[in-house]
């Protein structure tokens, strides 16, 4: 009996060996933080945007004196202008005020633009060397250290979304 025990475990240990084995997993990690910022293409592109920021701010600068021009020249003559004045001074001021909260609104979206126009090649050519690690490694997955996301799906990846939706009950 105790033969037989000792027999029957090793059938089932070499059994769920055998199935660990066939269904090894390879995963890895990077940083892709850390990776971005060794590029000297990082460096380059940064300088650019530096550089056009520093335009953007020069534009905002140059219409925020011109807000506290007018504001100061209203508050020194209010009192001697006449209402129709006033009235014209105050319009100026507020459509001011407009259009510089417009232009820093479009000046962010402009800048994140310009921003994702000069790291994508960047970041394209990181995605690229991991692709090709883990074909070369054979990896199952990386995983990004710096995000948490997969970066690389191998080929031999198990998809359980259609598992997951049947345990739901959706098609």
């Amino acid at each position: 009996m105790n033969k037989l025990f000792k027999v029957l475990f090793l059938a089932v240990a070499l059994f769920v060996m055998n199935g660990v084995v066939s269904a090894q997993v390879k995963i890895a990690h990077v940083n892709t933080a850390e990776i971005l910022d060794a590029m000297p293409d990082k460096a380059k592109a940064e300088k650019e945007l530096e550089a056009y920021y520093g335009e953007l701010e020069k534009q905002l600068q140059v219409m925020a004196t011109e807000y506290q021009t007018k504001m100061q020249d209203y508050e020194a003559n209010q009192a001697t202008m006449s209402n129709l004045v006033k009235q014209s001074k105050e319009k100026e001021i507020i459509d001011l005020q407009g259009r510089i909260q417009q232009f820093q609104a479009n000046a962010e979206q402009e800048f994140e633009a310009k921003r994702a126009e000069k790291l994508s090649p960047i970041l394209e050519k990181i995605q690229n060397a991991i692709n090709a690690v883990g074909k070369e490694k054979g990896y199952t997955y990386i995983l990004d250290a710096a995000t948490g996301a997969a970066v690389y799906i191998g080929t031999d990846a198990v998809d359980a979304t259609k598992d997951v939706k049947a345990k739901l009950g959706i098609k």
